[in-house]
């Protein structure tokens, strides 16, 4: 049984909405970064990175806690506001080919703890470690964990019912999306909502396993020492699994292990039917097959051996091309340290693997094909985790839409 959790969250004024809003902080260049900051004094930027002119000469905590000052800051100028009660948001992000709605609410830690929450990812401990302390530090947080839940008839009709309603925001970006938010405070909406996730029996976390960890560990640690308000949930963003985007994450390598070309050729000819494309831009259409760019050429791969294993780890292509490839032939061992290989989300086209290996930085590229829910949720009820850079899932979210205090 799901508990999800109405709270009040702060948020930017209407007028300000679009000018606040900002995109995760790491898809910014340097000179992107600078131009907001220089040009833009509302973008939430200025609070996620207020040491960003010498941030090798400030110490994460000392970084951490000018984080909070600017939000108060913000919180000071009116640029952001507090809910006056606990509130639930109905969130659609939408461009012309595609649409996402969701709702924001807290989820509970001891849920993620006895695990009514389910989990696919590993987590590095650094990470979880580093990110507590930003919480701890800044007190808040403004970017929802991606969690899935079964689709829900009742809860689907109640959407599209709430999507009539005027929206609290309604504005578009200049990566042209369209961000439409209603709020949902009224009581009755509220209990209602609340208890329609009591039916629901599992959540699945699609993306921001390392952020829930972190929440965890700092009421873990934190709970009874007096400097945090009580912190019992997460901000999440619950989204029918059906309206979930799963994409693959492509490899690309740096060498071919001291073997040549028709060595490598020939290691992969004795697990799998090897078919050279050429120029055509190819990309597996189903399980068991995989894309290779080497040389020049792409090429198609296709599993020999299709026997089913027992364990859903073995049929997942990432687990395939790891057993068959990476790890006999190429000798990678740590796919989440191993600086010889790195990833390129699947939303991007196969032009960029191209490019990457044709500029000689690379090798080998290799492509696979997309894992499904159904995949996640196997590894999940099983308490198993995928191996790294399995999947990249949208949507993904603008920040500074709701922080989260703590």
């Amino acid at each position: 049984m799901a508990k999800i959790i109405p709270f009040k969250g702060l948020r930017p004024t209407r007028d300000k909405v679009s000018l606040v809003s900002c995109r995760s902080f790491e898809d910014y260049n340097a000179v992107e970064i600078a131009y907001l900051l220089d040009y833009n004094p509302f973008s939430f930027i200025h609070v996620l990175n207020p040491a960003y002119v010498n941030q090798s000469k400030v110490t994460y905590d000392k970084r951490f806690k000018m984080v909070a000052a600017k939000l108060n800051d913000f919180k000071k100028e009116g640029i952001l506001i507090k809910e006056e009660k606990p509130t639930y948001y109905l969130y659609q992000i939408s461009t012309k080919t595609w649409s996402f709605t969701g709702i924001v609410a807290g989820t509970s830690i001891e849920d993620y703890q006895s695990n009514v929450i389910k989990r696919h990812e590993d987590t590095l401990e650094y990470r979880v470690r580093l990110f507590k302390e930003y919480l701890y530090h800044s007190k808040f947080n403004t970017e929802p964990v991606l969690m899935m839940y079964p689709d829900q008839e009742d809860i689907n009709q109640w959407i599209n019912i709430k999507k009539d309603e005027k929206p609290l925001y309604d504005f578009s970006t200049v990566t042209k999306e369209r961000h439409t938010i209603w709020r949902i405070d009224q009581e009755t909406d509220v209990e209602w909502l609340t208890n329609q996730f009591t039916d629901i029996q599992e959540l699945y976390i699609a993306d921001g396993h390392h952020r829930f960890a972190s929440a965890e560990l700092l009421q873990t640690e934190h709970a009874d020492d007096g400097t945090l308000r009580p912190h019992n949930s997460v901000m999440t963003y619950l989204i029918a699994e059906s309206n979930i985007k799963i994409y693959e994450f492509n490899r690309i390598i740096h060498d071919l292990n001291n073997h040549t070309k028709e060595e490598f050729l020939g290691l992969l000819g004795q697990k799998f039917d090897v078919v050279n494309k050429e120029q055509q831009l190819w990309k597996p259409a189903k399980k068991m097959e995989f894309g290779m760019y080497l040389d020049g050429d792409f090429y198609a791969l296709t599993l020999k051996d299709k026997k089913q294993s027992d364990s859903i780890l073995q049929q997942l292509d990432a687990q395939i091309l790891y057993d068959e490839v990476l790890h006999p032939i190429l000798g990678l061992d740590d796919l989440r340290n191993d600086a010889r290989i790195d990833y390129v989300p699947g939303n991007e086209s196969i032009v960029t693997i191209k490019e990457l290996v044709d500029d000689g930085e690379y090798e080998v590229g290799f492509m696979l094909y997309p894992t499904n829910v159904s995949e996640i949720k196997k590894v999940a009820d099983n308490d198993l985790i995928m191996p790294p850079k399995s999947t990249y899932i949208e949507p993904k979210f603008m920040n500074g839409l709701f922080i989260y205090e703590i």
